[in-house]
């Protein structure tokens, strides 16, 4: 494994191929890690299950970037459409899938409703807190319009390509989150199955985007199915603080649920109204919360 990592670490170095190289070894080093870690965890049930998931949205990713191979370019309508569907799938999973059994584990644990309120509370604060430093230290570009405000401009095409797919790989740990912390608390099939759809049209986008940065077809599919795999990492986090303690299921929900409100605020819906379809966007968004409502219900 160290191996693996350190021979990441020196094509990183290198140019163009190798960079990309580098960062899908890198991807399956994470992933190789996360298997390892949940071999050892104790609560290794709902670990496993988290690993499962995630994998399974992580995929979903690449499978979504797949059409980049015949597909040229999709418009800047249909390309916000789809951010905002996705959107309103984590918009609705953070509501219905997050939130609410925050609130009801959280009132067992405090004692009564208010106690849970305040446990909720102040977990999504810590979510939404800790991307919020994350985006302000990290550099990173945003989908469209690029490199976040008060960074340094980096040198060149392939310097930019890196802040951008460091961006969509950071925009995925917390979806991974979200399903790790929903599997350790027996649940997670509803918003598995919604990340999952919504990672489909975020793949095909991502691989785009770096079609139109030079990358080759099939090296941008691979790319967006790397970013994908640091949700197994996240999903890992989540469901081991849940299984270390089990107080710990309200603050982790509670904590997911904040982190991807962050992203749909501050990242998503500022995308999809930059280019004048707010309407197709907020469509988009209606119809990816619907959906996301829907399967909370039938899955639960």
């Amino acid at each position: 494994m160290t191996e693996m990592i350190m021979h990441a670490r020196r094509l990183a170095a290198e140019p163009s191929w190798q960079r990309l190289a580098a960062f899908i070894v890198l991807a399956l080093a994470t992933v190789a890690v996360a298997i390892e870690l949940a071999a050892a965890a104790p609560a290794n049930e709902a670990v496993r299950a988290a690993l499962a998931a995630t994998l399974f949205t992580a995929l979903a990713t690449g499978a979504g970037a797949l059409p980049v191979l015949v597909i040229r370019q999709i418009s800047d309508a249909m390309r916000d459409t789809l951010l905002g569907f996705g959107a309103g799938v984590m918009l609705a999973a953070s509501f219905f899938s997050l939130l609410a059994p925050a609130l009801e584990t959280g009132a067992e644990f405090a004692g009564g409703p208010v106690g849970g309120v305040l446990i909720a509370a102040a977990g999504v604060i810590l979510g939404a807190a800790v991307l919020m430093a994350g985006d302000r230290w990290m550099p990173h570009e945003h989908f469209v319009k690029g490199r976040e405000v008060g960074q340094p401009a980096a040198p060149g095409n392939a310097a930019g390509l890196w802040l951008f797919v460091t961006a969509i790989t950071l925009h995925n740990i917390p979806e991974g989150i979200a399903v790790g912390v929903a599997q350790g608390s027996g649940g997670g099939a509803a918003i598995t199955a919604g990340i999952a759809i919504q990672n489909m049209p975020e793949g095909l986008i991502v691989a785009i985007a770096l079609v139109t940065l030079g990358i080759s077809r099939w090296k941008a599919a691979a790319l967006a199915l790397a970013t994908g795999m640091a949700e197994p990492l996240g999903g890992l986090v989540g469901a081991g603080a849940i299984g270390y303690a089990a107080a710990m299921l309200p603050w982790g929900l509670a904590f997911a649920a904040g982190a991807m409100l962050f992203v749909i605020s501050h990242e998503i819906i500022p995308e999809t109204h930059r280019n004048g379809n707010e309407r197709v966007a907020t469509i988009g968004l209606i119809g990816g919360f619907v959906l996301m409502m829907l399967f909370d219900t039938i899955l639960r």
